[in-house]
């Protein structure tokens, strides 16, 4: 009998180390088919798709609840804060038909969550990601009060190079200028494991998609801290030897001292995977990722709606 319960708790080991190779080669398409095996895809549907260029890969797709629909169902009492997501990949790989999962652990707690997609390797070179990501932005606040959200609640996030494609377009004012858009329009930020501060360029990745650009120190985020940047909120796990935790560290350390707010969250027990994982079932099981998301969006827009109610004087 010993025995027996032996093999089967080799086949539980090996099996899990089997899935741990297969995500980290090909991690998100594993992760979306895990999410819904195993019952993430709950009511969450995607109710929009949209080109944003000539490219592919320059997409947006827009998730939430199924029955909240205003197009096809009763419209929910108020529109829902919007969380625009810029997956990873090192800006040569990704697709965002991928990262379902991202919305189907998100979408529940409130949200309407956008996908967006964007150009990779040659044609995706700086400042080309920047510019479909802002692109991404001004669909969003265009078109998605359309379904359900709330085009003044806007916020971005993303993982490794969609956590820079984040930040890029939340500090440097620029890319959301070029799309007739102030800055103010994104209400916070929220970064996974993001490269912020990566120059002189070390990487095979960040040489091809950063190597030729004139003015190098443009690319970076942590060029661009200011103290009138909308709020972050950083994550890394602290075993991340792809994009370090220091990143978070000193873009959140320039925010602050330019007398912005960003917050951080360090994970001890996660590495450059685990933290996007979290997102996805069963993972999420352990809710500490999504939960810092949600905490963060809904204190962050609340203080927002907060701060835009005129003080009337008090009588006297």
């Amino acid at each position: 009998m010993w025995w027996a319960i032996g093999i089967v708790i080799v086949l539980i080991i090996a099996g899990g180390l089997a899935l741990q190779y297969a995500i980290k080669q090909n991690g998100p398409a594993v992760l979306d088919t895990v999410d819904r095996i195993t019952g993430g895809s709950g009511d969450v549907v995607m109710v929009q798709k949209d080109s944003l260029g000539d490219n592919p890969q320059q997409s947006v797709a827009v998730y939430r609840v199924a029955g909240a629909d205003p197009k096809t169902d009763a419209a929910p009492a108020a529109a829902l804060p919007v969380i625009i997501f810029s997956h990873g990949g090192s800006w040569r790989s990704g697709s965002p038909d991928d990262y379902g999962f991202v919305a189907r652990g998100l979408a529940p707690e409130g949200f309407v969550v956008v996908l967006a997609g964007y150009r990779l390797g040659d044609a995706g070179k700086y400042p080309a990601m920047v510019e479909d990501t802002a692109a991404a932005v001004a669909w969003t606040h265009a078109n998605i009060a359309n379904y359900g959200g709330d085009p003044e609640r806007i916020f971005i996030s993303g993982h490794s190079a969609g956590a820079y494609n984040a930040a890029m377009v939340a500090l440097d004012r620029q890319w959301l200028g070029r799309k007739g858009l102030e800055s103010n329009v994104l209400k916070g930020v929220i970064g996974l494991a993001g490269p912020y501060d990566f120059y002189p360029f070390d990487s095979d990745s960040t040489k091809a998609a950063f190597g030729g650009t004139p003015r190098p120190e443009q690319t970076q985020p942590i060029n661009f801290a200011r103290g009138d940047a909308p709020p972050f909120l950083l994550l890394s796990g602290e075993a991340d030897t792809v994009v370090k935790p220091r990143n978070s560290r000193a873009l959140a350390a320039a925010i602050n001292e330019a007398g912005g707010t960003a917050k951080t969250a360090f994970f001890p027990d996660m590495d450059h995977y685990q933290i996007v994982m979290a997102t996805a079932s069963p993972w999420r099981r352990d809710p500490k990722i999504v939960n810092a998301i949600a905490q963060f969006v809904n204190e962050t827009a609340r203080g927002a709606d907060e701060a835009s109610v005129p003080v009337q004087a008090e009588s006297r």
